[in-house]
């Protein structure tokens, strides 16, 4: 018999530079990626209504252009191992969170109102440009979740396995919901660190060149498998994991914004 070759892409994923919960790089994590034999990433920062390691103060092009640097460095690193790092954000309103792929910062450049958008208008200009969203871990439950939203109608699919979910009841849940609306399902790490990195993604039978080969085989129900968490590919943590964290530098500016942000004294 011949096995099938299959290619693992992670669709959520966070780097030091873009939220503010991770400790490793957008290079590091894909370094992780590469040894545990995945063929590429989403790059899923916070955007500014979650975690984001940005600060708000900031005019809103320097805090785009600073928010995209954990995307430029996995991608950086990823063409130099030859892996394929495609761009996304996790947009967040009141802990509720889409994973957006399909759009890039001209995108954000544009359109300095999402940040005070709510999801279903939010998913509504994405669509417009091109883009999709994914509802992240829907029926999670923690502190800083008061209220449970869903958007049937607005999003493009449902993460019903999230390897960050401690309460297998949550995946059961965006499972059940997913398949009473009939929305595609898919699966991702949530990873924050190199070292916790739990598996997690999708395996496909062909290699994605885009987003949007991604949203293809979500809607066409390709997706040959959904990866779940595996414990034996979580590290010991390290002493210094957050010694020395890689957070956006107003130094990779293009020098007109970078003397704005010094001008503003923000870091």
């Amino acid at each position: 018999m011949i096995k099938l070759k299959l290619y693992k892409y992670e669709t959520h994923m966070h780097t030091s530079q873009g939220s503010d919960c991770s400790s490793t790089s957008g290079a590091k994590m894909v370094e992780r990626l590469h040894e545990l034999g995945y063929s590429g990433c989403f790059i899923t920062d916070h955007f500014f209504g979650g975690n984001t390691a940005v600060d708000r103060r900031f005019p809103w092009e320097i805090k785009v252009r600073l928010f995209c640097q954990g995307y430029e460095d996995a991608k950086r690193r990823g063409e130099q191992l030859g892996m394929s790092v495609f761009f996304g954000l996790e947009f967040g309103y009141r802990a509720t969170e889409f994973l957006t792929y399909g759009i890039d910062m001209d995108f954000l450049l544009s359109h300095p109102e999402i940040d005070n958008m709510e999801p279903d208008r939010f998913a509504d200009l994405v669509h417009q440009n091109g883009g999709f969203c994914v509802h992240a871990h829907p029926f999670r439950e923690a502190p800083y979740i008061s209220t449970i939203r869903l958007y049937p109608h607005a999003v493009d699919g449902v993460e019903v396995y999230n390897c960050g979910n401690y309460d297998p009841a949550f995946n059961a849940r965006a499972r059940a919901y997913a398949e009473s609306y009939g929305l595609p399902m898919t699966s991702g790490s949530d990873a924050h660190h190199f070292w916790n990195f739990p598996g997690g993604g999708v395996a496909l039978d062909e290699p994605l060149g885009s987003p949007n080969d991604y949203l293809e085989r979500l809607r066409a129900g390709r997706i040959t498998k959904m990866l779940e968490r595996d414990e034996s590919l979580i590290l010991k943590q390290p002493e210094n994991a957050w010694q020395n964290v890689v957070r956006p530098d107003i130094g990779l500016l293009p020098p007109e914004l970078r003397a704005a942000a010094e001008k503003a004294g923000l870091k």
